[in-house]
């Protein structure tokens, strides 16, 4: 497999689990939504909201366009929940189309940007967006986590389900 496939199944992976975290996520009620639930970015909109910075407002652009917005990772870039949800489908959607661009020699070279507390940075270009990718597991692992400990259903975001569903061509 190549570096551009493997990246490219990731991205699908990317968009599929997110859609089905958000899915879940639409049938909480507002107040519980945005409670404090011991979450690092504290409540399920914070988790989400650190979500959009971090994968869309910082990575997406030091990869697509080679610049380092300076933006807090706790920072509410969006507020209102509807918006919050249509941004980050549309955010995920965005990684497969980038990768398709990448030449091959690219997967080898490294990124340089800088980091959100102003230091330059330079890291190995796939490493870093195989980060990118990890990041939005661990954080959609830490929604699901809240999502049982408040009885709600989840959504089964392994990747091998995502491998299964692709193979039988079901969501």
């Amino acid at each position: 497999m190549t570096w551009n496939a493997h990246f490219t199944l990731l991205a699908r992976y990317n968009a599929w689990a997110t859609a089905r975290l958000l899915d879940a996520v639409a049938a909480l009620p507002e107040d519980t939504y945005r409670r404090d639930l011991g979450l690092f970015f504290r409540s399920i909109h914070g988790t989400l909201n650190h979500l959009l910075v971090g994968e869309h407002h910082l990575w997406f652009v030091r990869f697509a366009e080679g610049i380092s917005p300076q933006v807090a990772l706790d920072h509410e870039i969006e507020p209102d929940r509807a918006r919050l949800d249509a941004r980050l489908r549309a955010g995920a959607a965005r990684w497969e189309p980038l990768i398709a661009t990448l030449p091959a020699e690219r997967w080898g070279q490294t990124l340089d940007y800088t980091t959100t507390r102003g230091v330059a940075a330079s890291l190995p270009f796939a490493a870093t967006l195989a980060h990118v990718f990890n990041h939005g597991t661990h954080h959609r692992g830490q929604i699901t986590a809240a999502l049982t400990a408040l009885g709600q259903p989840c959504p089964e975001l392994d990747l091998v389900y995502f491998l299964q569903a692709e193979q039988s061509d079901t969501p």
